[in-house]
């Protein structure tokens, strides 16, 4: 039963997760030893400047310094990182290699936004009904938007079309969403802004083929967590849980039309997204809309597995 470590390094948090590893190919399972997030934004500011802030690699640097000491303690017997949005951008990011390097003894990887799509496809549908199929998996992080369409049987998981475009909740909410809480115009200007780019991807992956939508990351998983209305983040309660449309576009719409003192009130609420959660919000509804015109989905189902558990089972 080998123990593995995966951390997945984004623009807006990194987290980690220790497991143990049984079973082979298609039929490994994971029983979670540690799972973390850490709000780092390493991405802050990196959508205007192409470069890595040197105080956002410090405090990426420090959670990653804890990560170590704890994957280490586990006895994790094999490492895999991987990074993504913010790194693929930065004209700096050999700095942010050479730190990862020293602290943790072992290489990033940069992958492509393909690939960071598959490995969400794989964590994201591992505990749905391969009946239930095929599904769309969407990720919407802070610097990029991974849509994938695939279905899953005893063999394994099957992708059949995936695409990452260049938009998440930090790079939209630093383009467009300047005020606290954004004027009208900045939601307009938001809202064109991210359907053009989504198109993209729509153009890409034949979501008409989908049964299921299933969501994943900080964005999906704070959204039902405020939508149950829950009184801390439970990740039991936020697991697979369905989020009607109707629904999730109130959520989006109070998160928009709040302050920001008003969004850190959800007892639920991480306040590291706290200045971009609406950002992704608005994101996800435009997601929900493009779905339903085009594939005839009413909910979103929600997954608290992700890229990170997709990292692990690619561990070998």
């Amino acid at each position: 039963m080998p123990r593995v470590a995966a951390i997945d390094c984004g623009t807006n948090s990194i987290r980690l997760l220790v497991a143990d590893t049984t079973g082979t190919g298609a039929d490994t399972v994971l029983t979670d030893v540690h799972r973390e997030t850490r709000i780092v934004r390493l991405g802050k500011g990196v959508d205007a400047s192409g470069v890595l802030d040197p105080a956002a690699i410090e405090r990426t640097r420090v959670a990653l310094a804890d990560y170590t000491a704890i994957l280490r303690g586990a006895g994790a017997e094999k490492i895999r990182m991987v990074a993504t949005s913010a790194t693929r951008d930065a004209a700096n990011r050999n700095d942010f290699f050479g730190m990862v390097r020293a602290t943790l003894g072992a290489e990033a990887e940069v992958i492509s936004g393909d690939t960071e799509a598959r490995l969400s496809f794989t964590g994201a549908v591992g505990d749905l009904a391969p009946q239930d199929g095929p599904f769309v998996v969407v990720d919407v992080g802070g610097g990029s938007t991974e849509l994938v369409v695939g279905s899953r049987d005893d063999t394994g998981v099957t992708v059949h079309a995936a695409r990452s475009v260049d938009i998440g909740c930090v790079r939209i909410t630093e383009r467009c969403l300047r005020d606290d809480p954004p004027t009208a115009e900045q939601r307009a200007e938001a809202t064109e802004l991210a359907r053009g780019i989504l198109a993209e991807a729509f153009e890409h992956v034949p979501v008409d083929r989908a049964s299921t939508w299933v969501g994943v990351a900080g964005t999906v998983t704070t959204l039902s967590a405020l939508a149950q209305k829950l009184p801390r983040y439970d990740p039991a309660a936020i697991h697979l849980s369905r989020l009607p449309m109707p629904e999730l576009h109130r959520v989006a719409d109070e998160l928009l039309g709040l302050p920001r003192e008003g969004r850190l009130a959800f007892p639920a609420m991480h306040p590291g997204r706290v200045d971009v959660i609406g950002g992704g919000a608005l994101i996800v509804a435009l997601l929900a809309d493009e779905l339903a015109a085009r594939a005839g989905i009413t909910e979103l189902v929600v997954s608290e597995h992700d890229i990170l558990d997709g990292i692990a089972l690619s561990v070998r």
